[in-house]
């Protein structure tokens, strides 16, 4: 798994307000359907960027609860959510919520699930902190459609191979329909949507996925630092020729508490 240190919460707060990543985190917000007043569980809210959209749609008399295990992930994340009295920044984690049955309204976790060994024990646990009709709206990446162009095929299949180590589950959109109504959920949805770049733009997800590849490839030994740099300048060298081409598609899944 990613560990979001000092350095990659650094990163990922600049990536985070890139077009592609606010698309992503739009889908989610878009899904919830808020209304005034409600009660939200932002489940990995990371550094509050999600969480400070849904106050802001819920008004000063609803009330959202950001929850992150990473004190480096919260500490930005209450920072950024001062603003609003009504947000409450948590330690927790996603099958242990630190909420009481039925005390919330919505419920959304974004790149969160893949990370998890256990997905049906959050699911769960986020049906029993939800009202009846609550609704729960998550947004998982689908780690086996990366399509990423190298000129180096097998050095491109091991870099990619390294990252597959830092999620525990890559098939969340196909397990989603049966652990959800396994749970108690109904009105189950999946819907894809995909990131095609052509160029390498500062705030794009390939340039972020670029940074944390390699990195995590080097420093959990999967390759050594000199191969990633080499992958690394490659990707550069092919975005200056004209020649980048990079593939993603991840899902957003719905489903109400019956």
């Amino acid at each position: 798994m990613l560990k979001f240190d000092e350095k990659t919460a650094e990163l990922l707060e600049i990536a985070y307000q890139g077009g592609d990543v606010t698309r992503r985190r739009r889908k989610a917000f878009d899904a919830l359907h808020l209304s005034k007043g409600d009660t939200v569980i932002d489940i990995g809210c990371g550094n509050g960027l999600l969480t400070e959209e849904i106050a802001r749609a819920v008004d000063p008399t609803g009330r959202v609860i950001g929850i992150d295990p990473s004190e480096d992930m919260r500490s930005p994340a209450s920072a950024r959510c001062a603003a609003f009295p009504t947000v409450d920044i948590k330690g927790g984690f996603a099958d242990e919520l630190p909420l009481q049955d039925g005390e919330a309204d919505k419920a959304v976790a974004v790149q969160v699930l893949e990370y998890l060994s256990d997905i049906p024990s959050a699911i769960r646990e986020v049906h029993r902190v939800l009202r009846a009709n609550g609704r729960f709206v998550a947004v998982d990446t689908g780690c086996k459609t990366l399509d990423w162009f190298s000129e180096d095929e097998d050095r491109m299949r091991r870099v990619q191979k390294a990252w597959d180590h830092h999620y525990k589950e890559p098939r969340v959109a196909a397990l989603w329909p049966r652990f959800v109504r396994d749970a108690g959920f109904v009105a189950v949805e999946v819907e894809p949507f995909t990131f095609c770049d052509t160029t390498l733009r500062p705030d794009g997800i390939a340039f972020m996925l670029l940074h944390l590849m390699s990195r995590y490839a080097a420093e959990n030994g999967h390759l050594s630092a000199s191969e990633t740099k080499q992958w690394f300048d490659e990707q550069i060298s092919l975005a200056q020729q004209g020649r980048f081409f990079f593939s993603l598609t991840y899902y957003r899944m719905s489903a109400i508490k019956a």
